[in-house]
């Protein structure tokens, strides 16, 4: 196994998240944030979280799969989101279990980071996901 993810006794749980990832591979895989756009540019759930956070990991699926990684090598994501809040994590969480199926994202997710920003690059954007993993190649 490439990428071993766990959360040792004595750190806080339960979260949506393992703390630690331990890599042992030799090629790294870094996805840019990705957001709620499809490849022709066309915004997806404009104004809704919850499909926007669905569709940058569907995105960031992609980018893995080209680089011929899964979410199963992901070591750590990190999610930027407009305008934070604590009270908006159920619909950050609908998002991830609502797409986790679909693309192999199991749960708890690898180590992660959510950082709450002013604004990203346009106004409609909400999310933006950005992925490290590494492959043992």
């Amino acid at each position: 196994m490439t990428v071993q993810h766990f959360t040792p006794a004595g750190l806080l749980q339960p979260t949506p998240y393992h703390h630690v990832a331990v890599g042992t591979g030799t090629t790294h895989v870094h996805v840019s944030g990705q957001i709620a756009r499809r490849a022709d540019g066309t915004p997806v759930a404009p104004g809704d979280l919850s499909g926007q956070v669905a569709q940058a990991l569907r995105n960031t699926s992609i980018g893995l799969a080209g680089a011929g990684a899964s979410f199963a090598d992901v070591l750590r994501l990190t999610f930027y989101v407009t305008r934070w809040s604590p009270e908006k994590i159920g619909d950050f969480m609908a998002g991830v279990e609502s797409v986790a199926g679909e693309i192999g994202l199991r749960l708890p997710m690898p180590p992660a980071s959510l950082i709450g920003v002013d604004h990203l690059f346009e106004p409609d954007v909400l999310v933006e996901v950005e992925a490290t993993a590494l492959l043992d190649r």
